[in-house]
């Protein structure tokens, strides 16, 4: 019940409200963020594409210049000297056949995975189990590469992966409440350019339609378009 009341409470607070900037949105959502855990700040972007046209498929990946404010488990798919230099990185995981038969046992303690292209025969062997969970390493946002040693410290840090869904939305975290609204702010304009960047020739119309940001627990706070766009010019 009281963690009914506190979402009502802060639903009232947001409702009261139209567009924010960005920055004022962000502390919106932090100030409903009321669970007792250090919840996620979220962003949902929705655009202006025909999801169902594979050429208007928007996807990317970007480093947050204050990472996602929790630890990134990273498994590499690698061997010889690419298993030693992921290692070097500070891979969390390395290894092949091994890891394979570990996750079609059920394990799945990692948060990123990355292989070297060399090893995709492998690890398609687990695709339709990482496939579903967006785990599944992927060229097109960096994450099959022979630059393992580069690519393991990014995801360490923070980077990224968004795609958008079956409904025209991208759904990202960018952070979580602790980081404080400016190192949240900086990371969504971060994010926010980067899929405007990967806005496909083919969409016409207006490409970023709405920007809502919340709290894991929290209500939606809506963002002004406008306003965001311009920081981007």
């Amino acid at each position: 019940m009281a963690t009914n009341k506190r979402y009502t409470a802060a639903k009232d607070k947001v409702d009261s409200i139209k567009n924010l900037p960005i920055a004022d949105a962000v502390k919106l959502a932090i100030d409903t963020a009321t669970a007792k855990f250090d919840e996620s700040i979220d962003v949902a972007i929705k655009l202006g594409i025909d999801p169902k046209q594979s050429d208007q498929a928007v996807r990317g990946a970007v480093a947050l210049p204050h990472g996602l404010g929790k630890p990134v488990r990273v498994l590499v798919f690698a061997k010889g000297l690419k298993e030693q230099e992921a290692k070097s990185a500070g891979a969390d995981y390395v290894g092949a056949d091994d890891l394979v038969e570990k996750i079609n046992g059920g394990w799945l303690e990692f948060d990123k995975a990355i292989a070297t292209p060399d090893m995709m025969a492998t690890v398609s062997k687990v695709a339709k189990i990482l496939g579903p969970r967006g785990l599944m390493p992927n060229p097109k946002v960096g994450t099959v590469t022979m630059n393992v040693a580069d690519t393991v410290s990014a995801e360490k840090k923070g980077k990224l992966d968004f795609r958008v869904d079956k409904t025209g939305i991208i759904h990202a975290g960018i952070g979580r409440k602790s980081m404080g609204p400016d190192k949240l702010r900086e990371n969504f304009v971060t994010l926010l350019g980067a899929v405007v960047k990967a806005k496909p020739a083919t969409a016409k119309g207006v490409y970023l339609q709405k920007i809502v940001v919340s709290s894991t627990m929290g209500p939606g706070v809506k963002v002004d378009v406008a306003q965001a766009q311009g920081l981007l010019a």
